[in-house]
């Protein structure tokens, strides 16, 4: 991502969709709309929107397709950047283990999260916090109220962001070249499992610990971002379900 969409992509304290840490645990209501629960070439399930990087940023695909007999996301990049992005309100203490499936078609040559020239994934799950923006520096708030002036949507107090790293090892946290109110910690990386579904399970609260140096707040939005608007590439990426857990199956 370029300085531009790492700013834009990281949006939404306003929640438009509650759930509680019970809900969650006993699975009576999802926290994130699934992706299963749609159709193969419908609209996306209720809840999901665009999220549109500014108007330089030529926006990814996204669209609904069925694949091994599962409803899943199916995103692709050409030189593109943008997202998809759901608005929560949930204190994950209840339920601190994020679950979800993705896989990629191919590595994005010359991709390295660490340098903001080459900021690209071929996947990412984007988990956005609430918290004391009052704690921001100087450029942080002006990084905000650039987010909010070019989108019309605050930027969160936090964002952590799972990403498919091309060579760095699983569990790294990587300093967002940007800006650090956004840490990106690599839950895939390499060859290794390229065309083939992965299910992730990473400990939510830990993660943000390590990332950040402090206690999570309130989650306040989920988003997915497949993006190749600094190398130019050519990526595509598939996405299952989000979930939220009490406890590592």
């Amino acid at each position: 991502m370029s300085p531009a969409a790492a700013v834009l992509f990281g949006f939404v304290l306003s929640a438009s969709a509650t759930v509680s840490a019970q809900q969650a645990r006993a699975g009576a209501a999802p926290l994130v709309p699934p992706f299963s629960e749609g159709r193969p070439g419908a609209d996306l399930p209720r809840g999901w929107q665009p999220l549109l990087l500014g108007s330089s940023k030529q926006p990814t695909s996204y669209r609904l397709v069925e694949d091994e007999g599962t409803v899943v996301l199916r995103a692709r990049a050409e030189g593109a950047a943008s997202g998809l992005i759901v608005d929560v309100k949930f204190d994950i203490g209840g339920a601190s283990y994020v679950q979800f499936r993705w896989k990629i078609g191919g590595l994005i040559d010359g991709a390295d999260n660490r340098v903001a020239s080459k900021e690209d994934s071929p996947v990412r799950i984007v988990l956005g916090f609430a918290g004391d923006k009052s704690k921001f520096t100087f450029g942080q708030k002006a990084s905000a109220l650039l987010a909010k002036s070019a989108t019309g949507r605050d930027f969160p107090y936090a964002q952590l962001i799972y990403v498919w790293s091309n060579s760095l090892p699983v569990g790294t946290v990587v300093p967002n070249p940007h800006t650090k109110r956004v840490q990106m910690i690599v839950a895939a990386s390499g060859n290794a499992g390229v065309g083939k579904w992965q299910t992730i399970t990473r400990n939510l609260r830990e993660d943000f610990v390590r990332a950040f140096g402090e206690e999570p707040g309130q989650l306040s939005e989920v988003g997915v971002m497949t993006d190749t608007d600094n190398t130019g590439a050519t990526a595509d990426g598939w996405y299952g379900d989000i979930r939220f857990l009490a406890s590592k199956p």
